[in-house]
């Protein structure tokens, strides 16, 4: 019963096919319609070459708290730099590069956020067009603020500047605001 049903529907389907290049006294070509169907079929869902090569940068800190930074923040800073590498990748819409030599070189000589752009040279020089660097900045041990800038990299043009304040310093309230960064602010969704 289900076969013949199924054979009604592909009958039905060709008959409005049919139908709709019968129109206008053309007549229905059926090698014509092939090559279209074969055609549509073997189309890659998406080239490479569309998707932009992303440098991401490890977050920085910024403790201008009355604390120093504790040895459960740098470990939190490397919990989101892992989180915000995934959900880009996850996303497809980019094609990350690694960051890890050149990032090794330039923090021991200054941090990314006081350079005044090396992010960008230093992403053109590992073959990016796009580059991604983070902040979170400990306003106290309970109100902290996690950054994201992107830039263009043949220009140097802000592409994203995104902020979102977080309130407790724990590994949940972290990864939710980097979640949030990356959901609403980087990728457009609701």
């Amino acid at each position: 019963m289900a076969k013949r049903g199924r054979r009604e529907e592909n009958d039905q389907a060709m008959t409005w096919i049919f139908r709709c290049t019968r129109r206008r006294g053309r007549p229905f070509r059926p090698a014509a319609a092939l090559v279209l169907f074969l055609g549509l079929c073997v189309l890659p869902p998406r080239s490479e070459a569309n998707v932009p090569r992303l440098a991401v940068f490890d977050f920085e800190m910024i403790n201008t708290s009355l604390e120093p930074t504790r040895p459960d923040e740098e470990r939190r800073l490397r919990l989101i730099d892992d989180e915000l590498r995934n959900l880009l990748r996850r996303s497809g819409r980019f094609e990350l590069i690694g960051t890890a030599e050149a990032e090794n070189q330039a923090t021991k000589a200054v941090d990314l956020r006081n350079c005044n752009g090396c992010e960008v040279d230093i992403a053109r020089r590992l073959g990016a067009d796009e580059v991604m660097t983070g902040t979170v900045q400990k306003v106290s041990n309970l109100i902290l603020n996690i950054n994201l800038y992107a830039r263009a990299v043949p220009s140097g043009e802000r592409l994203l500047v995104a902020s979102v304040d977080i309130r407790g310093n724990t590994d949940e309230m972290w990864l939710h605001g980097v979640r949030y960064l990356v959901r609403h602010r980087v990728l457009g969704e609701d």
